[in-house]
């Protein structure tokens, strides 16, 4: 009997880490099962999507840049990721597919239990209105955090975003900025970076060092490269900084109990990311 493969799509995906943590959970477990890239261009995506039972494919994690395009594939989308409007998760169920959103809730997780950090009351920026970036919103809206300011380089995308985030989420003040320099900064508990800006080594730090302050949480969703010109200039004030590897973690142990409907060998999932990281 063939193991059953899961995987990670999207385009760029090399850079994942992705499956040596679902590989060393479904070891642990005793799960006869692999976790695989699967790198597809845009014309790809639907045949790929629409094979996918056929191929003995039993559940997907998504990344950029098809988080929001394999909506139209779903015969069912949970009520998370229909408010996010994105889907990370996908579980084959049958010939049918369901999918699921893991990223603001593991990020939340994230949070809370390694960082010690409690959004209620808090102020926070964003920068980026993707798939992540709204996740991470909703999850902190619905955490009560005072206010979300975002800014998106296609600024329609980010007041789309944020008049949908009025329209169901009330406790929150939602800002549409019109820059970085423009996201108040210096007045935010919390800083995320929930775009890809920082993985090419040429890419500039995309704010600036007088605008960080003592106080501030710096979050940067990208892992690889662990640690981002972002993360660096944070660092160097003697900030508080994360990379994504924690939203990752936790996201993924989500996504694992959805496929399988096992407990996710949290431990074992943290040691295989640690080792990839730091081999």
């Amino acid at each position: 009997m063939k193991p059953k493969i899961y995987g990670v799509l999207g385009y760029p995906v090399k850079h994942s880490f992705s499956p040596a943590m679902h590989n060393a959970a479904f070891r642990v477990l005793h799960i006869d099962a692999e976790y695989r890239y699967f790198e597809k261009k845009a014309q790809e995506l639907g045949p790929f999507l629409v094979s996918l039972a056929n191929e003995g494919i039993f559940g997907l994690n998504v990344t950029v840049p098809y988080k929001e395009k394999v909506l139209p594939f779903l015969a069912k989308v949970s009520h998370e990721a229909r408010m996010i409007g994105a889907v990370n998760t996908i579980k084959v169920a049958g010939r049918l597919l369901e999918g699921f959103n893991t990223d603001g809730e593991g990020f939340l997780k994230h949070l809370k239990a390694d960082l010690d950090f409690k959004p209620q009351d808090k102020t926070v920026a964003i920068i980026g209105a993707g798939g992540a970036a709204r996740a991470i919103a909703v999850y902190l809206a619905k955490e009560r955090v005072k206010k979300i300011s975002l800014f998106d380089i296609d600024i329609a995308k980010a007041r789309l975003l944020l008049e949908q985030l009025k329209n169901n989420l009330w406790d929150t003040v939602f800002y549409a900025a019109d820059s970085v320099a423009d996201l108040k900064i210096p007045e935010s508990d919390l800083l995320v970076n929930a775009t890809p800006i920082g993985m090419k080594e040429g890419d500039p730090c995309l704010v600036a060092q007088d605008l960080l302050h003592r106080d501030l949480l710096v979050y940067d969703l990208i892992y690889n490269p662990r640690e981002t010109k972002l993360l660096s200039s944070a660092g160097k004030k003697g900030l508080k900084t994360a990379n994504g590897l924690g939203m990752l973690l936790y996201q993924g142990a989500l996504s694992f109990e959805i496929w399988t409907a096992n407990s996710a060998p949290l431990e074992a999932m943290r040691q295989a990311l640690t080792e990839v990281v730091y081999k």
